[in-house]
């Protein structure tokens, strides 16, 4: 028999603890073998005491290696020119990546093949393996980082009388079938990658900001920092019922925490971007990371239909009562939005979804022209209709048809479509 160091064969003159990286190395890359008791140049040396390097082999893929790597390998004994060497045997694992126990899933303690070498691998090859070996959705996936802590989390969940133990973390779905924290508890946990940013802007574009705010930690800390900071710039109106003093938001108050909620919730993970949240003078954005869940479609969602992207999330949030039922959180933003010439749009993109909250005092308290305020409606709308501008100018039907054939004529809008299937877009 010649023994030649390759991608899939590794040569050992004696057992040591880098024994475990070359096992690791191959289950995590095509499986392969090792030979214990053979020199680095194909030589067999032997092995004296096969019996016992046998068993601390056996104890080293047991104790050293996880997840469980021990229906994947075999050991044993081979007679070699008149010597006996150990043949260990690796199949390619399917819950990769497989890790040193001690060192968890870091580039300390995950190995690949590359060439004759075992090499560690990088973050995101380990991340890759992650998904690709598992096959699930992001919160369901082992965590890359098993050292989380949970202090906000515990707290939280302790005020809304709910138990944050381990066994409660396994049943959410925060901890999974082999004991790895998964994403959904990194989401949760003080350690959470993602962020909430907030920018305030002058006026109602883009070119002055005014302030600006990052939100980390556990999503349910950046959740209530960011409401508590977008009320911050919710301004309040007042009104008299008879003798009542009514107050009123800029912002119905529910469509913020909706809208916030849904972002955080249904926000593709699998990217690092940030959610942003854009405060104007007329409106408030809110940008979530990744589109739609392919199948569903914007008619889909007004219409209550719900396929959460992050099922354990979204069960976490429905069990903490931040959530009452799925399907229902774009519906009660227009319910808050009810008798306001205003109403909020939702713009689904390849890679992002906007919802946007009108300001409901802004047109109604500005000095700007019945035009102006009509041209104001693209900030939240590709088209509009005359119904719209009636809406927002709080006027007849004929006076609508002034103002928009003035714009018409003025070649600020083109008409699209005929009858009553009439709409106006920005030229």
């Amino acid at each position: 028999m010649e023994f030649v160091e390759s991608y899939t064969v590794e040569l050992k003159r004696e057992l040591n603890q880098d024994f475990k990286k070359e096992i690791i190395a191959l289950a995590n890359s095509d499986g392969g073998e090792i030979f214990v008791g053979v020199d680095k140049d194909g030589t067999p040396v032997g092995i004296t005491d096969t019996e016992a390097t046998m068993e601390r082999i056996g104890n080293m893929i047991r104790d050293g290696i996880r997840p469980d790597l021990t229906a994947y390998t075999s050991i044993e004994t081979v007679s070699v020119n008149e010597v006996s060497i150990i043949r260990v045997a690796v199949m390619r694992g399917i819950k990769r990546p497989y890790h040193l126990t001690d060192k968890g899933l870091k580039p300390t303690g995950v190995f690949v093949r590359h060439g004759v070498s075992s090499v560690p691998a990088s973050e995101e090859l380990i991340r890759q393996m992650l998904r690709d070996s598992d096959c699930l959705a992001f919160d369901k996936s082992r965590c890359v980082n098993q050292e989380l802590t949970f202090e906000y989390a515990e707290n939280y969940f302790a005020e809304s009388g709910i138990k944050f133990e381990e066994n409660n973390k396994r049943t959410l779905g925060l901890i999974d079938t082999d004991g790895y924290y998964t994403n959904a508890a990194l989401l949760l946990s003080d350690q959470c990658e993602h962020s909430i940013k907030c920018a305030v802007y002058e006026g109602i574009g883009k070119t002055e900001f005014k302030a600006r705010q990052e939100f980390t930690g556990s999503i349910l800390k950046q959740m209530n920092d960011a409401y508590e900071y977008i009320n911050v710039y919710n301004n309040q109106n007042s009104t008299f019922d008879k003798l009542k003093r009514v107050e009123h938001y800029d912002y119905p108050l529910y469509a913020v925490r909706e809208a916030l909620l849904n972002s955080v919730v249904h926000r593709d993970y699998d990217y690092s971007g940030s959610i942003l949240v854009n405060i104007y003078d007329n409106r408030i954005e809110f940008v979530s990371i990744g589109g739609l869940v392919k199948g569903i479609t914007v008619k889909d969602i007004m219409g209550g239909v719900s396929q959460p992207r992050n099922t354990v999330i979204a069960n976490v949030f429905y069990r903490l009562k931040l959530i009452e039922s799925y399907g229902t959180g774009i519906m009660r933003i227009i319910e808050a939005y009810n008798g306001c010439a205003m109403q909020p749009s939702f713009v689904p993109a390849p890679a992002s979804f906007v919802t946007t909250l009108p300001n409901t005092h802004y047109y109604a308290d500005s000095e700007l022209s019945d035009a102006e305020k009509v041209m104001s409606l693209f900030e939240t709308k590709n088209e509009i209709t005359r119904k719209d501008v009636e809406a927002v100018l709080n006027c007849s039907k004929f006076a609508a048809i002034g103002v928009i054939n003035e714009l018409l004529a003025e070649g600020k809008i083109a008409k699209i479509g005929a009858a009553r299937a009439v709409r106006y877009r920005r030229s």
